[in-house]
């Protein structure tokens, strides 16, 4: 492959070897960094040509291979390949990230060591407005001036905050108790190691339009620097084949077909599938499940058949 090549029996990536140690920024104050790594796409073609038998080079270059593995979610031989990084990240957002419990992980202690004197600060035209529809989501943007008056309060008590732990630091009280009133916005740093299989996972989930935007932005370095340098055949069908992929259910399906009949028994379809009110008297609420086939929908180039004058 000319992607990678061997130095003894280890597969290397040259194109991460030269990002090895080198800290990609991400927000105002923190950081990925790729420490280590151990295998390439080549030693996912190997992990599962061992599981198929001989024979099977012959009927599958590596890139077609790599592809068919993603396409039907044969995944052990993506968990050939391992990566080790070391980030800074707040710790509202390290809360979400911990929650992937597929990876060893090796927080910096506050117990042990002082606080990171560093915050991560919101920049007065990134104050997001909360969302009407998704109760744990976010949509559109605050008013400058609204910002600017957030933007400074936030500074002043995250300045109070770490007044008072350092403070409490000089006058002898214990580290542990001393960090108890640090605000969130705090960074934290870690060693997170995780297979390529579960990493893929996490980057499906964080990458997600629904995802909060600060793990966005981490996952974003992580899938389209790290990952795209690793492994290019592997991301390039996770991008095709996950990423971006369009996903029909069953409810999907049925109203495709019915569309292709006519607007009518689409309508008709998405009533009895529980889509839209039985009839036209009833209040049409709000629908997840409605909303996210509307947008399959236009990416597919379909009308949506309850939004036209013809239904």
């Amino acid at each position: 492959m000319d992607e990678t090549n061997h130095t003894g029996s280890r597969a290397v990536a040259p194109a991460l070897d030269a990002l090895l140690g080198k800290r990609h920024p991400v927000l105002d104050d923190g950081f990925v960094r790729v420490v280590d790594y151990m295998g390439t796409d080549e030693s996912i073609v190997q992990g599962a040509r061992v599981s198929y038998g001989r024979g099977t080079k012959q009927l599958h270059e590596d890139r077609g291979l790599i592809r068919y593995l993603m396409r039907n979610w044969h995944t052990s031989p993506f968990e050939m390949c391992e990566l080790k990084l070391h980030v800074r990240v707040p710790m509202d957002t390290w809360r979400q990230w911990i929650r992937h419990r597929t990876a060893s992980v090796n927080e910096y202690s506050t117990r042990y060591s002082l606080a990171i004197d560093a915050a991560q600060q919101t920049e007065p035209t990134d104050w997001r407005s909360q969302s009407h529809v998704n109760r744990q989501g976010s949509s559109g943007k605050l008013e400058l001036e609204v910002g600017r008056a957030l933007s400074q309060r936030e500074k002043e008590f995250q300045s109070e905050a770490r007044k008072l732990y350092e403070e409490r630091i000089e006058s002898g009280v214990a580290r542990e108790q001393a960090r108890k009133d640090l605000p969130l916005s705090t960074y934290t740093e870690a060693y997170w190691k995780i297979d390529l299989h579960n990493l893929l996972n996490f980057l499906n989930l964080r990458l997600d339009e629904h995802a909060q935007l600060e793990i966005r932005e981490y996952a974003r370095v992580i899938g389209h620097t790290v990952v795209k340098a690793w492994c290019p055949l592997t991301w390039e069908a996770f991008v095709d084949y996950r990423l971006d992929s369009t996903v029909l259910s069953t409810v999907d399906l049925e109203i495709v077909r019915a569309i292709h009949v006519s607007p009518s028994e689409a309508v008709a379809a998405a009533r009895r599938l529980g889509l839209l009110p039985i009839d036209d008297t009833q209040h049409s609420r709000s629908n997840r499940e409605r909303d996210e086939l509307e947008k399959k929908l236009l990416r597919l180039g379909l009308p949506i058949p309850w939004k036209t004058q013809d239904a």
